[in-house]
């Protein structure tokens, strides 16, 4: 009606934030020093939960050294639940003033309570989480040295063992202050000279400072954290989003698979059903979305429905699938198959991509070619060799 529409927090209402009532309104944004919010510590708990049930059927032992990213996005919408997450595998609780609702502290659940080892956590934070949320890295950094201080018996609590042994606990790990991203997709995307060890080297290179409550420092015992872990775990929090979509979950999932420790478990968590999250590796996702979503007509037909931007939709996903097969080689050779003939094998959606969008159409071809040239998908359709050798020499002339 025109009318002036007071301004609410922001948050996600299926997430338990009542506070977001009634929606509509115009957002500003949560109170830092509210991360994690109680619903976001039981959603979070439950999700630790998950994670440690999945690493037991996998490996039969408990996990004792995680390695987890958080980002900014995720966090405001969710009310902090990863931050939640990773207090609650060290054994830890978030305390809360009930005046205003604030973080004021934790508390160190004792081992009786967990019936299980507390975990060694590792955080790699993006440049966005740790411009908006320096209170939250102070917390997980007093947080793990707190868990370290205790007279626990090495197997029930590896920071302890690690304090006793005279390593550093640093475990909050980012880029430089200022500096954002890795460049590791880039890198995958354009060198086909990059080896393992060149991502793995950017990859630490854009992770060389420790954070909590004091400065930022240069620290480089982020290398010995990946190199302890047992699992990764990296969060997606919405349907909307998946690790297939764009090119940052690759790069924070890749670059722990190309500077991380060779069978390291490497997980994808969908909370985006937070009553009931779900683990799955990074192969058993792939192929779920492969299968289920860029492979899938429906989806295929709905995004050329868009056009210019439909198309650069495909060749964006065929793009993180590279960077996937590049750095974590979790894309088989069918996976590869199945997505050539759903993009280029099938002439009519290939010829829409390239009326829509030129540039996409040859950069899908181009990503084929790369992932020929460079090892990571051997094809067994003879027709899928031809027809590409043939569109790209039609493109070069």
């Amino acid at each position: 009606d025109g009318r002036f529409v007071p301004p609410g927090p922001s948050g996600s209402p299926a997430r338990g934030q009542v506070e977001v009532l009634p929606t509509g309104r115009n957002m500003t944004t949560l109170d830092p020093r509210a991360v994690p919010t109680p619903a976001a510590t039981r959603l979070g708990e439950r999700a630790a939960a998950e994670v440690i049930r999945r690493h037991l059927q996998e490996r039969g032992d408990w996990p004792r050294r995680i390695v987890m990213d958080l980002w900014a996005s995720p966090t405001m919408r969710t009310g902090g639940e990863d931050i939640a997450h990773a207090l609650a595998l060290m054994g830890v609780k978030p305390d809360w003033d009930h005046a205003s609702g604030r973080v004021g502290g934790f508390t160190i659940l004792p081992l009786a309570l967990l019936d299980r080892p507390r975990a060694d956590v590792t955080l790699r934070v993006s440049g966005a989480f740790r411009d908006t949320f320096p209170v939250q890295l102070a917390l997980l950094d007093q947080a793990a040295r707190a868990v370290a201080a205790l007279d626990e018996e090495d197997g029930w609590n590896p920071l302890a063992a690690a304090r006793r042994a005279g390593g550093l606990l640093s475990r909050v790990f980012g880029a430089a202050p200022g500096r954002y991203g890795v460049g590791l997709a880039d890198r995958v995307l354009t060198d086909d000279e990059a080896a393992r060890t060149d991502l793995a080297a950017l990859y630490l290179a854009a992770t060389d400072h420790a954070y909590g409550a004091g400065p930022a420092r240069r620290d480089a015992s982020f290398a010995e954290r990946l190199a302890a872990a047992d699992a990764f775990v990296h969060v997606s929090d919405t349907r909307e989003r998946d690790i297939l979509d764009g090119d940052d979950a690759m790069e924070a999932i890749g670059g722990f698979a190309v500077a991380g420790r060779d069978g390291a478990l490497v997980f994808s968590l969908d909370t985006s059903r937070p009553e009931a999250p779900r683990v799955r590796t990074v192969e058993e996702d792939v192929a779920r979305l492969v299968r289920g979503r860029l492979t899938n007509p429906r989806w295929i037909a709905g995004q050329l429905a868009h056009g210019w931007r439909g198309a650069a939709e495909l060749a964006q996903s065929l793009d993180a699938v590279f960077i996937c097969a590049a750095t974590t080689g979790a894309v088989s050779d069918h996976q590869f198959d199945m997505l050539f003939s759903a993009y280029v094998g099938d002439e009519a959606v290939f010829a829409q991509v390239r009326e829509a969008n030129p540039p996409a159409a040859g950069a899908i071809l181009e990503r084929f070619a790369a992932a020929r040239r460079r090892g990571l998908w051997r094809t067994r359709l003879n027709s899928a060799a031809t027809r590409l050798d043939t569109l790209v020499r039609e493109a070069a002339a």
